[in-house]
Protein backbone atom coordinates (compact mmCIF):
# COMPACT_ATOMS: atom_id res chain seq x y z
CA UNK A 1 0.00 0.00 0.00
CA UNK A 2 1.48 3.37 -0.50
CA UNK A 3 0.69 6.03 1.32
CA UNK A 4 1.59 9.83 0.96
CA UNK A 5 1.46 12.67 3.33
CA UNK A 6 1.01 16.05 1.82
CA UNK A 7 4.01 17.57 2.99
CA UNK A 8 6.22 14.76 2.24
CA UNK A 9 5.25 15.12 -1.68
CA UNK A 10 6.89 17.81 -2.90
CA UNK A 11 5.26 20.15 -5.88
CA UNK A 12 6.17 19.63 -9.40
CA UNK A 13 6.27 23.25 -11.00
CA UNK A 14 4.49 22.94 -14.43
CA UNK A 15 4.51 26.05 -15.54
CA UNK A 16 4.03 29.78 -13.64
CA UNK A 17 0.74 29.77 -11.90
CA UNK A 18 0.29 25.32 -12.22
CA UNK A 19 1.76 23.32 -9.79
CA UNK A 20 0.85 19.78 -9.33
CA UNK A 21 1.60 16.53 -6.73
CA UNK A 22 1.52 13.11 -8.10
CA UNK A 23 0.07 9.48 -6.50
CA UNK A 24 -0.38 6.55 -9.19
CA UNK A 25 -0.96 2.78 -9.01
CA UNK A 26 -0.27 0.60 -12.22
CA UNK A 27 -3.07 1.78 -13.93
CA UNK A 28 -4.93 5.01 -11.93
CA UNK A 29 -2.67 8.17 -11.82
CA UNK A 30 -4.18 10.91 -9.07
CA UNK A 31 -3.08 14.35 -9.98
CA UNK A 32 -3.33 17.24 -7.21
CA UNK A 33 -3.25 20.80 -9.47
CA UNK A 34 -2.96 24.27 -7.95
CA UNK A 35 -3.73 27.05 -10.38
CA UNK A 36 -2.72 30.54 -9.42
CA UNK A 37 -2.80 33.83 -11.00
CA UNK A 38 -6.61 34.14 -11.62
CA UNK A 39 -9.26 35.30 -13.04
CA UNK A 40 -8.16 34.76 -16.03
CA UNK A 41 -9.14 36.66 -19.27
CA UNK A 42 -8.99 33.35 -21.18
CA UNK A 43 -9.12 30.07 -21.08
CA UNK A 44 -6.04 28.24 -21.29
CA UNK A 45 -5.62 26.68 -24.55
CA UNK A 46 -7.65 22.96 -25.58
CA UNK A 47 -5.94 19.99 -25.63
CA UNK A 48 -6.96 16.00 -25.36
CA UNK A 49 -5.21 12.96 -24.38
CA UNK A 50 -6.24 9.38 -25.07
CA UNK A 51 -7.02 8.80 -20.84
CA UNK A 52 -9.94 8.79 -19.14
CA UNK A 53 -10.45 11.92 -16.79
CA UNK A 54 -12.40 12.56 -13.88
CA UNK A 55 -12.25 15.71 -11.92
CA UNK A 56 -12.93 17.01 -8.65
CA UNK A 57 -13.01 21.10 -7.82
CA UNK A 58 -11.43 20.98 -4.52
CA UNK A 59 -11.06 25.05 -3.97
CA UNK A 60 -11.79 27.78 -6.44
CA UNK A 61 -14.11 28.61 -9.29
CA UNK A 62 -13.69 27.71 -12.92
CA UNK A 63 -15.20 27.35 -16.30
CA UNK A 64 -15.10 24.07 -18.16
CA UNK A 65 -14.94 23.59 -21.89
CA UNK A 66 -15.60 20.35 -23.67
CA UNK A 67 -15.57 19.89 -27.40
CA UNK A 68 -18.90 19.99 -29.13
CA UNK A 69 -20.41 21.58 -25.59
CA UNK A 70 -21.48 24.57 -23.80
CA UNK A 71 -19.25 26.03 -21.32
CA UNK A 72 -19.92 25.42 -17.79
CA UNK A 73 -19.31 27.47 -14.61
CA UNK A 74 -17.74 25.09 -11.53
CA UNK A 75 -17.11 25.79 -7.80
CA UNK A 76 -16.54 23.67 -5.31
CA UNK A 77 -17.55 20.32 -5.06
CA UNK A 78 -18.17 20.18 -8.65
CA UNK A 79 -17.09 17.13 -10.18
CA UNK A 80 -16.91 16.65 -14.17
CA UNK A 81 -15.13 13.77 -16.69
CA UNK A 82 -13.77 13.33 -19.81
CA UNK A 83 -13.67 11.10 -22.29
CA UNK A 84 -10.90 9.39 -24.20
CA UNK A 85 -9.63 11.87 -27.01
CA UNK A 86 -12.18 14.76 -26.32
CA UNK A 87 -10.70 18.84 -26.68
CA UNK A 88 -11.20 20.10 -23.20
CA UNK A 89 -9.62 23.31 -21.21
CA UNK A 90 -10.44 25.30 -18.33
CA UNK A 91 -10.78 28.82 -17.54
CA UNK A 92 -9.97 30.27 -14.03
CA UNK A 93 -12.59 32.45 -12.56
CA UNK A 94 -11.12 32.90 -8.98
CA UNK A 95 -7.54 33.94 -7.53
CA UNK A 96 -6.80 30.28 -6.85
CA UNK A 97 -8.50 27.22 -7.79
CA UNK A 98 -7.47 23.60 -6.58
CA UNK A 99 -8.32 20.31 -9.14
CA UNK A 100 -8.49 16.82 -8.30
CA UNK A 101 -8.15 15.28 -11.47
CA UNK A 102 -7.56 10.93 -11.83
CA UNK A 103 -6.48 9.68 -15.23
CA UNK A 104 -6.45 6.04 -16.43
CA UNK A 105 -4.49 4.54 -17.59
CA UNK A 106 -1.22 6.76 -16.14
CA UNK A 107 -0.09 9.66 -17.57
CA UNK A 108 3.26 8.77 -18.64
CA UNK A 109 3.64 12.28 -19.96
CA UNK A 110 3.05 13.58 -16.32
CA UNK A 111 6.25 11.23 -14.99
Amino acid sequence: MTILKFDQVPYENVRKGLKRKIIQTNNLMTVLVDFTGGPWEEPEPPHNHPHEQTSYVAEGEIILFREGEEPVKLKVGDMFAVPSGKDHTIQLLSETARLVDSFNPVREDFL
